[in-house]
């Protein structure tokens, strides 16, 4: 019987005699080193006291006697079993912790009169690397619709790209400049340029592939564009049917042609973390190709978990691999929510120091070339998010809604962003009252 599957019997629970020693170690009593903050199990494991200096050496003098199941538990995740039965005995109203009013779990639960300050600091710990102010670059009208099978008249995409603008968004991707064979959707770049071509207050970058797309995206008025390599070999041929390498240099003359205009370029890195063909992509092979169009020229690095299997513990490693070779206030981020893991990610990004986030209104998107692929993170979901932690975006909730509604509308469709969704519930209910 492994130890996962081993009863514990109730002469394996500490005697009442030992109650008083298992105090010492109680919440009230003792706080986890940094490393295990967190974790809010220190007294189960003995470490540092932090009303005395003596813990370590009280533990060891009383590991024998007060937890003699302890061996019965290392294969387990962090005291399960005595968790039980310690839930078990909270119901007689025993007490673990002298500084403690409440009863005690040893897995979560404090009560609020102990370890306040211990809890505050945790607190200012967590949101120690949050930037206070984030830019949003909006996506929806270029990566958002360029999936969509049923073509989007250009006046909708116009007057979405004008919502979204009236909304507070500083930067709207507007469309792409690639082949209208590989993209129909997208045909009508020239025409949308043309007639947003009087919008202020926001940018309004295009997407170009290669010299001739720079060329197109120029002389139709744009004043910003962006490049995009991948990551993923396999990814690269398939969606610009060309190598790293080659698109690397197809983007080097891009960016000379910029300079020489004074046109900003955006460079995007896809693939970031998985590619559906290649499955893992390693750190380093990202960290290259960002280096490579930050080198050339490109002012900003878009990193994009293009088919959303990102989780934050394979988006950490990644941008500690790129955050070594590019300055952390030139990268975004940019996930796609397949696993609904884009705001773990984004959050997880932001305590890195990342301050630019891409998104999608009404969680549009996807992407023709990665099967599987869903929708980018909402606009909504990340404002909502960014405006519960204090972070400040410039962007009004309430009009970025409408914008959403608008799109959704016309696609025939509910929208993408769990927020909207929501807080159109609550509308309706109040409306009923």
């Amino acid at each position: 019987m492994s130890s996962l599957e081993e009863p514990l019997g109730f002469d394996k629970l500490p005697s009442m005699r030992t109650i008083d020693k298992i105090q010492r170690f109680s919440a009230g009593a003792c706080r986890p080193k940094g490393d295990d903050m967190g974790m809010r199990n220190c007294w189960i494991e003995g470490r540092s006291c932090s009303t005395s200096n003596s813990c370590d050496e009280d533990y060891e003098e009383h590991t024998g006697e007060v937890f003699p199941w302890r061996r019965h538990v290392r294969d387990v995740s962090e005291g399960e079993a005595f968790n039980r039965r310690a839930s078990s005995l909270s119901k007689n109203r025993m007490k673990f912790g002298h500084v403690c009013d409440s009863s005690y779990l040893p897995d979560h639960q404090y009560s609020s009169k102990c370890n306040e300050r211990g809890i505050r600091g945790i607190t200012n710990k967590f949101l120690k690397g949050i930037p206070k102010f984030v830019k949003i670059v909006e996506v929806g009208p270029r990566d958002g619709l360029q999936n969509e099978k049923n073509i989007v008249p250009t006046s909708v995409k116009v007057e979405l790209i004008r919502r979204l603008v009236s909304s507070g968004l500083p930067v709207v991707e507007a469309t792409s400049f690639v082949s209208p064979k590989w993209v129909p959707q997208l045909a009508d770049a020239k025409d949308v340029m043309k007639a947003i071509c009087n919008v202020e207050d926001a940018r309004l970058p295009v997407l170009t592939p290669n010299l001739k797309g720079f060329e197109a995206a120029v002389a139709a008025g744009a004043k910003e564009v962006a490049v995009f390599a991948s990551a993923s070999e396999s990814f690269s041929k398939s969606n610009i049917n060309c190598s790293i390498e080659e698109s690397l240099v197809r983007y080097r003359a891009v960016c000379h042609a910029a300079k020489e205009l004074s046109v900003p370029v955006r460079g995007y890195v896809s693939c970031v973390v998985g590619c559906p063909v290649e499955g893992a992509i390693p750190p380093s092979i990202v960290a290259y190709v960002a280096k490579e169009l930050y080198n050339m020229g490109c002012f900003e690095i878009s990193l994009a978990d293009t088919i959303g299997v990102g989780t934050p513990g394979t988006v950490v490693p990644m941008l500690e691999a790129v955050m070594a070779v590019v300055p952390a206030e030139k990268l975004a981020v940019h996930f796609h929510d397949t696993y609904g893991q884009s705001l773990p990610n984004i959050l997880v990004s932001l305590q890195m120091g990342i301050s630019i986030v891409d998104s999608s209104v009404a969680g549009l998107g996807g992407c023709p070339y990665a099967k599987g692929a869903s929708g980018n993170v909402a606009t909504e979901d990340v404002v909502y998010m960014l405006n519960g932690l204090g972070v400040k975006t410039n962007v009004d909730l309430g009009k970025l809604r409408l914008a959403a509604d608008f799109i959704s509308e016309h696609l025939g469709r509910q929208s993408g962003s769990k927020t909207a969704v929501a807080l159109s519930r609550v509308t309706a209910d109040a409306s009923k009252i």
